[in-house]
């Protein structure tokens, strides 16, 4: 978005946008307006700890026009480090208030990710929570390198105004970095795991949980596989603190 002064916080050397839900929002509103092809990227702890020693991930995150704070892990390194962030701003919570928007404001969505069916079982579902929401085609995630050129030729010749990339992080930050001006779409979001939530297929933490910043904690319940994964979390707390001393 031209002209507009972004307010960044640097955690671990990748820059976040300092934004809440509604200002969140506002970009998003403003991209569509605009045109072309911008990159929202709703960013976690673990995700900043991989981008510490992941130079082209991280390049793909401080290049990317707008980055939220999707997770505790991050407010927290974020105000650590003095910086102030007022709240969480997850790629669920972006997904429900972007189609919330697109019901009144006309934009068409598409639905790329998860396993087979899921994509189009959360395009059906959010278009029952927010009746006039246009879904302007689902597919899933599960395409052959040989397939992605018809499929991104399929996707473009649709011309939605919003792409939701459901590939999982880091790959769907790849995946928009190298095809969003092929896609040429207003905004490409990747919202991780949000259509198997919304389809129904996994549950979200229960709404205290949520308040109390514990959903970290539901996922590892729920899915104990996860605790390897999970232990990024302590591990970008002290490099945070390491960065804090030496700042």
């Amino acid at each position: 978005m031209t002209g507009v002064q972004r307010e960044r916080a640097n955690i671990l050397g990748s820059l976040v946008d300092m934004v809440d839900q509604r200002q969140s929002m506002e970009r998003i509103a403003a991209f569509v307006r605009e045109g072309g092809s911008h990159h929202i990227i709703t960013l976690n702890a673990e995700i900043v700890y991989q981008a510490q020693e992941d130079e082209a991930l991280r390049a793909i995150i401080n290049r990317a026009d707008l980055v939220t704070p999707d997770g505790i892990g991050v407010v927290w390194g974020g105000r650590r480090l003095g910086y102030e962030f007022r709240e969480r701003v997850t790629g669920i919570d972006l997904v429900h208030l972007i189609c919330e928007e697109a019901a009144t404001a006309g934009w068409r969505i598409y639905f790329l990710g998860a396993a087979p069916g899921i994509a189009e079982r959360a395009a059906a579902e959010l278009c029952r929570q927010y009746p006039g929401l246009q879904s302007a085609g689902a597919h899933d995630g599960y395409f052959t390198a040989a397939e992605l050129p018809d499929l991104l030729g399929q996707i473009a010749a649709l011309k939605p105004d919003i792409l939701l990339a459901a590939l999982g992080a880091p790959k769907q930050e790849f995946f928009i970095a190298q095809h969003r001006h092929a896609l040429n779409i207003p905004v490409c979001i990747g919202v991780g795991g949000s259509f198997d939530v919304i389809a129904g297929e996994k549950k979200r933490a229960p709404d205290w949980m949520i308040k109390c910043n514990i959903e970290w904690l539901y996922r590892l319940l729920d899915e104990p596989q996860r605790w390897r994964r999970q232990l990024a979390l302590p591990r970008f707390m002290l490099s945070v603190m390491r960065q804090k001393r030496h700042s």
